[in-house]
């Protein structure tokens, strides 16, 4: 059987009734308790009855409680100005994100047809300073890049001509070498030559020995 629900209304008779706030106060503050025990939770309850009997719950001090209570409305009102200036000023930047979407797509060629007569002459000017702005750009990388490409053929250059002129000094040096022994040997033979020339000859001298001899 499914339970039927207690329909929510005063309790007319005074006995049941103060029965019922007694049960279900106790009930409130068991739930306050638990509700404080489980999440951590700061909670203060005050709870008037209908004699005017003051019954309250405190998860922590009452009057440290109260305290902030008091002060949360200095807290809104200090809190409410800046809210409302980020609000003004998220609002204002939608606005400005908006208006600049819709200036790309027109300068992008889109939407065209919503333009007036004036509104596309600002365009066209708009895109004319653009198109100079692009091609100044342009120019200016065309002519640094030119720069970075004679400064690196000077290089080239200069170390080309390095090389020419080692390779000179490299050819002159083994002509040098070669000329040295060319003459070395010239003069070695020359000299044994004189030698041979200049020793006498050992026959014509025993030929002068025999003479000398039959003549004594």
């Amino acid at each position: 059987m499914t339970r039927q629900k207690i329909q929510i209304k005063k309790i007319d008779n005074i006995a049941a009734r103060q029965v019922t706030f007694s049960k279900r106060r106790r009930g409130l503050f068991k739930k306050a308790h638990e509700l404080a025990t489980l999440c951590d939770a700061d909670i203060a309850l005050i709870v008037f009855s209908a004699s005017g009997k003051l019954f309250d719950y405190s998860s922590s001090s009452m009057h440290e409680l109260l305290g902030r209570h008091n002060k949360l409305p200095e807290v809104n009102n200090f809190c409410q100005p800046l809210f409302q200036m980020e609000k003004s000023v998220c609002a204002n930047l939608r606005e400005e994100f908006a208006a600049k979407t819709k200036e790309l797509r027109h300068m992008k060629g889109e939407e065209l047809e919503e333009l007036g007569i004036e509104e596309l002459k600002q365009l066209e000017k708009l895109l004319e300073i653009g198109l100079n702005r692009v091609i100044e750009t342009k120019d200016e990388k065309f002519l640094k890049e030119i720069e970075a490409v004679k400064e690196k053929e000077a290089l080239l250059t200069k170390e080309n001509q390095r090389l020419r002129n080692q390779v000179r000094a490299l050819n002159r040096d083994e002509q040098e070498q070669q000329a040295v022994g060319v003459g070395g040997s010239s003069l070695g033979s020359k000299s044994i030559t004189s030698n041979s020339s200049s020793s006498p000859n050992p026959s014509s001298q025993d030929c002068d020995d025999i003479s000398l001899k039959l003549g004594l």
